[in-house]
């Protein structure tokens, strides 16, 4: 069956239209690359559109998509722009995700307004200096004040997304609780917390090798007073939120994957038709078919697993992190390898910047580093598939 009726097909073709042009004709990949921020224009652009929140309820001012539809503009994207796809990815998909998956209604009412209407800017604070890929070993702590009102929060975080521009935190940190044998254990909670809040702040953005126009930074926390009522997921539940919002958010790196693919693709089958050697255009040679037979299924592959799992998703399916996690490592990979080919059925072409095909190589590197390396994923696919 289905995971979209008549009327959410309809709604999303509404959507892709005005987002694709949107894309084409006035975002500026090389531009965004060279100032090393999202250009005014486009951010005021994708404020309009509303993709800021796709997945917020329309009641709260979001969009109100679903899966499968959030997936479908996501690859159009991804196509277009991954510095651009991250920026927004790292706001929704794991930034404020959590309010969406675990906030109170009074949490929810506060937030996702101003979140989905790009008003505010969201990051989701995980990795430390000491702990990447072991998450458990945080050092970021939040110890709850004498009356009980709020929490104090040190420590700091490295490599945030957004880390540099947000105003809204989703922060894991270590917080004491009394177990049943009543001892006092350090366990991971998460809060939701506000630059506002005084004592959050943000280092220079980072010099990467590439997604240069989406902003990386170091976040720094001394003694913010966190709100009690900001505590998010229930107090040492925090580990569990992390691992719920990024295997939620991984269907969107496989469809962003998809349309870079994509879009990539053309370039080699573009160049391909119209290039001549030894007499004949390349496409007729069987050597330069292989490659983009093999790209095209390759695509294929990433763009359907990123459908099956949203759609699963949409359809209720509880526990898909084992599927979310093999799309996050296929994807990554195989668009490294589509974009390796590209650059080889274009030769001399494909290095050149102006053929941009070396962007996305170098956009593309950090997908299978972050959120889950592709070593530790396959470590988790091994142990539990």
């Amino acid at each position: 069956p289905s995971a979209l009726t008549e009327e959410e097909t309809q709604s999303l073709r509404a959507l892709l239209d005005p987002c694709t042009r949107f894309f084409e004709e006035v975002n500026k990949p090389a531009a965004n690359e060279k100032l090393e921020s999202i250009e005014e224009a486009t951010l005021a652009g994708l404020k309009d559109l509303g993709v800021f929140g796709l997945q917020v309820p329309v009641e709260l001012g979001g969009t109100g998509l679903k899966n499968s539809q959030y997936a479908r503009l996501v690859e159009v994207v991804g196509l277009h722009d991954l510095g651009v796809a991250i920026s927004l990815g790292a706001h929704q998909s794991i930034g404020f995700k959590g309010i969406l998956l675990f906030g109170t209604p009074e949490q929810k009412q506060k937030y996702l307004p101003r979140l989905a209407s790009g008003q505010t800017v969201a990051a989701f604070c995980l990795t430390e200096p000491a702990s990447g890929s072991d998450a458990a070993s945080i050092r970021t702590v939040a110890e709850p004040s004498p009356c009980g009102s709020f929490y104090i929060l040190n420590g700091e975080k490295i490599w945030i997304s957004n880390g540099g521009i947000a105003e809204i935190f989703t922060v894991f940190a270590k917080t004491p609780i009394k177990v049943e044998t009543g001892e006092t254990k350090e366990r991971i909670s998460a809060f939701i917390v506000e630059r506002a809040f005084g004592g959050v702040t943000s280092g220079p953005p980072e010099k990467k090798m590439g997604i240069k126009c989406s902003n990386t930074a170091e976040v720094h926390f001394d003694n913010v007073k966190v709100p009690a009522e900001n505590l998010l997921g229930g107090l040492g539940k925090g580990f569990k939120v992390a691992m719920n919002i990024l295997n939620n958010g991984r269907f969107g790196m496989a469809s962003a994957l998809a349309g870079t693919m994509r879009g990539v693709i053309v370039k080699a089958a573009d160049h391909a038709a119209n290039r001549t050697q030894f007499g004949d255009k390349i496409s007729n040679y069987g050597a330069i078919q292989e490659k983009i037979a093999r790209m095209a299924m390759l695509h294929y592959v990433t763009e359907s697993m990123a459908y099956v799992l949203s759609a699963n998703m949409d359809m209720k399916v509880s526990d898909y992190k084992l599927e979310a996690a093999i799309s996050k490592v296929f994807a990554s990979e195989a668009a490294w390898h589509v974009a390796d080919e590209v650059i080889q059925v274009l030769g001399g072409m494909g290095y050149m910047q102006e053929a941009g095909v070396e962007k996305v190589m170098r956009d593309l590197r950090i997908f299978r580093i972050f959120e889950g390396t592709n070593d530790i994923l396959r470590l988790f696919v091994a142990l539990t598939g």
